[in-house]
């Protein structure tokens, strides 16, 4: 009974949290809001971001007050219990704020330090991504699975910048280079929630970033596993929330990104 509550909570906070950015998004000047703080160069923070994550924190705790919460926007909350929420009220801010319809609300639950359950709200095209363990992964009722392409060079690749670490910029661009030139392309919209999302329901066939948040992946990689991929570091390993470095996509596709990872950055 627990599980099925966790599920509604996540999806009615995560609708709430898109109704706040919508309404934004579609005022008599969409998306052109001034940004009114930065946590870092091309890092905004917008009233719309907070305004987002206020509705979904309400949401929750009214449901669950004794859960601990880990959003981009507010201090972490440590009540030392068993169930962790981990959140991304807008995942796109740059984007939002240009008017480009890209962006996501993104609400990840642990358990005991295990990821359990992943929601991934698109609310421009009204696409709720949800999935919990055990359970499969869902695109609204539909179920979905990553994509049955398994050759790199057949694969269409998602991808966003080191936004946070322009100093890795250089071998991140080699990277690149290396995935393009082995897939059939790659496209950068700017929502990592997203990317994951569309991996997991088949639309591309691998991701990889770098410097990223959990808030970032937590709802992702859920999707990604119950789709019936796989998330790795860099190296192929397990430390991708620890790290911010991730490779998703079906393992047959993960197994021949890693190694042009590897060629140029050895060291991640």
């Amino acid at each position: 009974m627990l599980e099925h509550a966790l599920m509604d909570v996540a999806k009615a906070a995560a609708l709430a949290g898109g109704e706040v950015i919508m309404k934004a998004h579609t005022s008599r000047h969409p998306g052109r809001l001034a940004p009114s703080g930065m946590k870092g160069q091309n890092d905004f923070v917008t009233e719309v971001d907070r305004a987002a994550e206020a509705r979904i924190l309400s949401v929750i705790t009214d449901v669950f007050p004794d859960h601990d919460i880990q959003a981009e926007e507010s201090q972490p909350s440590q009540l030392g219990s068993e169930y962790r929420w981990i959140i991304d009220p807008l995942d796109g801010t740059t984007n939002f704020i240009h008017g480009f319809p890209v962006f996501a609300v993104s609400i990840g639950l642990s358990y005991q330090n295990r990821m359990q359950l992943g929601v991934v709200f698109d609310p421009v095209r009204g696409e709720m991504f949800h999935a919990e363990a055990g359970q499969g992964a869902w695109l609204n009722d539909t179920r979905i699975h990553v994509s049955e392409v398994r050759d790199l060079s057949s694969a269409l690749l998602l991808t966003g910048f080191p936004f946070k670490g322009q100093q890795y910029l250089r071998k991140y661009l080699d990277v690149f280079a290396e995935m393009f030139k082995a897939s059939s392309g790659i496209r950068r919209a700017g929502s990592a929630s997203l990317d994951l999302a569309y991996v997991a329901c088949g639309r591309a066939e691998g991701f990889f970033e770098m410097l990223l948040s959990p808030w970032d992946i937590a709802a992702g990689a859920v999707l990604i596993y119950e789709a019936g991929g796989v998330c790795t570091d860099f190296h192929g390993g397990e430390s991708y929330m620890a790290e911010g470095h991730i490779v998703a996509g079906h393992e047959s596709i993960v197994s021949q990104m890693l190694p042009l990872i590897d060629r140029q950055m050895p060291i991640w």
